[in-house]
């Protein structure tokens, strides 16, 4: 049970995670369920209301996802988004209009706020944002029309006595003027207190880990030194102390001292860790190995038995992973993906090695995680680091692996991340690396003709690392970055940068 929840029933809408986060920036804790969700599995002394969702479906289909009604029985306000709001409609005897088109993109609503809840406050006319083919025409029986546009008739409506409203448009995209506002008139009427931060966070979730632990139960966990494993790792060590153990494996693959980066930052933790140095078996079979997807195999084989070795001698009953929340929607088939992210995840061990899964994130968003990850006094070095992938460098080093070739990256890429964080450019970019590239070039450095690596620097920004779009870095900071690399970096005589958008490209080069 959490200290207060909205139960957001999800029946389709890519804004869907949107709509969780802007109630979470409000604070308010939000979970998402499936369109099939019961009454019984949604209900709880811990929920103030619900929110169904909008989705690609037409409530006139046979077999449109529909609504447990007795989800309206239990004492809390709805609040029903588009096809939610259509849903709430038919169901009540509504009368529904099927368009002979969509109606997509910006659109000026006129309100009476004086007969509002939901537009308490805020101006008669406002701009919010469309994504609807049917529409309600007529508002059942005891339901105030609130909102209306010149081409709908009923794109906002109201049930003071049964605390249940509709809109048509999407309150949770920005392009919505006061979609905020109206969020936060629906959570008033939820009688939230807004309360939940990192801080409630912690507290609660030490809880709930020490309950599905036990007062005996051990855990073992891999860290990796990314925030999320980190963060993991920190809170069950608040929950459990010394009866967590983690394995830190160093593949040979890693960023430049990592290990001794890892370690530095958890020093004050008194954390019980395994420090595995694996990187003469990794590079001993990676060895002549050019294909990307055997480096993978070779790599996730590896590290699946290296960690299951150190894993099991310390005889632990529980893994943990650090799952997140949008790990938790996409492997549930929620808001229509179908992809199933496992790159957190050691795949396949909690099967292999008969052991429960705990997973203290599986709730968060990254920005959330971060938070969190501050409120328990992990560096901030370590809170704010970009992502890391999981065969590590191996996926920056396109062609042979080689001791030699990894060393000369690893000392490019320390030194373009070094410079991007003096420049302050490190938190304004989603992810940056650099990579060296199977190709020599002809270079002259003094009087010598040289035949070396090209490297190529890779920076980009992203919302959520599906799509992603190159970083505009300044001039200045390229040249300064290029002339340290060709300079300080025996093995390299020439720096490109990388201005490929996502797609057409994929962030990683392997």
């Amino acid at each position: 049970m959490h200290h207060e929840r909205i139960a957001i029933l999800d029946y389709g809408s890519q804004y869907t995670r949107l709509i969780t986060r802007r109630l979470r920036e409000l604070g308010a804790f939000g979970l998402v369920y499936g369109p099939q969700a019961t009454a019984a599995e949604i209900a709880g002394a811990d929920l103030k209301g619900v929110i169904l969702s909008g989705g690609p479906n037409s409530v006139l289909e046979p077999g449109a996802p529909g609504l447990d009604p007795a989800i309206l029985e239990l004492g809390v306000p709805v609040l029903g988004v588009c096809y939610g709001m259509q849903l709430l409609a038919r169901d009540a005897g509504g009368q529904l209009h099927r368009a002979a088109k969509r109606e997509y993109g910006k659109a000026s609503v006129s309100v009476s706020p004086s007969e509002s809840l939901l537009f308490k406050g805020m101006d008669p006319e406002q701009v919010v944002w469309m994504s609807h083919g049917d529409h309600v025409e007529g508002a059942p029986a005891g339901y105030a029309v609130t909102a209306r546009t010149p081409g709908v008739p009923v794109a906002a409506m109201e049930h003071a006595g049964l605390r249940r409203y509709g809109i048509q448009f999407h309150p949770e995209v920005t392009h919505t003027q006061h979609g905020n506002a109206l969020l936060l008139n629906f959570l008033h009427a939820c009688g939230m207190t807004l309360d939940w931060n990192a801080g409630h966070f912690i507290e609660e979730k030490v809880g709930h880990l020490r309950a599905q632990i036990g007062e005996t139960g051990t855990v073992v966990l891999g860290l990796s030194g990314g925030v999320d494993s980190s963060v993991a790792a920190l809170l069950l060590h608040k929950a459990i102390g010394k009866r967590l153990t983690c394995v830190f494996v160093d593949t040979g693959l890693m960023r430049k001292d990592e290990m001794r980066h890892v370690q530095e930052a958890f020093a004050p933790f008194d954390l019980q860790v395994k420090w595995v140095d694996a990187s003469t078996l990794f590079l001993g079979e990676l060895a002549g190995v050019t294909d990307p997807e055997q480096k993978r195999k070779i790599i996730g084989r590896l590290f699946v038995e290296v960690f299951e070795k150190e894993a099991k001698a310390t005889q632990a009953q529980f893994l943990g992973q650090g799952t997140l929340y949008p790990d938790v929607i996409e492997s549930s088939g929620i808001g229509g993906a179908v992809l199933v992210k496992s790159h957190h995840n050691v795949g396949g061990l909690p099967e292999r090695m008969n052991m429960q899964l705990v997973e203290p994130l599986r709730e968060l968003f990254k920005d959330e995680v971060r938070r969190v990850g501050l409120a328990l006094g992990l560096p901030e070095d370590m809170v704010w680091r970009h992502p890391f992938p999981g065969p590590g460098l191996a996926v920056r080093l396109p062609g042979a692996i080689t001791p030699e070739r990894v060393a000369i990256l690893q000392n490019a890429d320390a030194i373009f991340i070094e410079e991007l964080k003096t420049s302050g450019w490190y938190k304004l970019t989603s992810q940056a690396f650099a990579v060296l590239l199977p190709v020599q070039t002809v270079g002259i450095m003094g009087d010598e003709r040289t035949f070396e690596w090209m490297c190529a620097l890779r920076a980009v920004t992203s919302e959520d690392f599906m799509t992603a779009d190159w970083a505009r870095l300044p001039h200045e900071l390229l040249e300064r970055c290029a002339q340290r690399i060709v300079n300080e970096v025996k093995g390299i005589n020439r720096v490109v940068f990388d201005i490929t958008s996502k797609p057409p490209a994929t962030i990683e080069y392997e």
